[in-house]
């Protein structure tokens, strides 16, 4: 999971091995990569109350391949719910930190679902 939650169930994916970008993968990679990142918004999908998932590659400020997979809700603020997800003022952002023993239960429900999407 993200280390912030503002929007629940937030969530990166690192690829393995490491690499900079998804250009760095052989073609099998990048169909893994992806159909992971795919499975992580099933998820979601299913043990949140989200009416879609956002997904981004970008790249620019951390250097290695990571995917953003992000669950929007209806119940967003009208000002941000059609934007990307980064347009949320920093206050919100970083008024919900991960939290461990708040988010474990919903981190258990994300792998199970994802065990039964693979």
């Amino acid at each position: 999971m993200c280390d912030v939650q503002f929007l629940r169930g937030y969530t990166i994916l690192l690829a393995d091995p490491v690499v900079a970008s998804i250009n760095d993968l052989d073609r099998q990679q990048r169909a893994e990569y992806l159909h992971d990142m795919t499975v992580i918004g099933d998820a979601l999908l299913e043990v949140t109350a989200a009416q879609r998932i956002n997904y981004g590659i970008l790249g620019n400020r951390d250097p290695y391949l990571h995917a953003h997979i992000i669950p929007r809700y209806q119940t967003e603020p009208e000002e941000f719910i059609k934007g990307l997800p980064w347009a949320y003022p920093k206050r919100l952002v970083e008024a919900v930190p991960f939290d461990y023993e708040r988010d474990k239960e919903l981190m258990q429900q994300i792998a199970a679902a994802i065990q039964k999407h693979l």
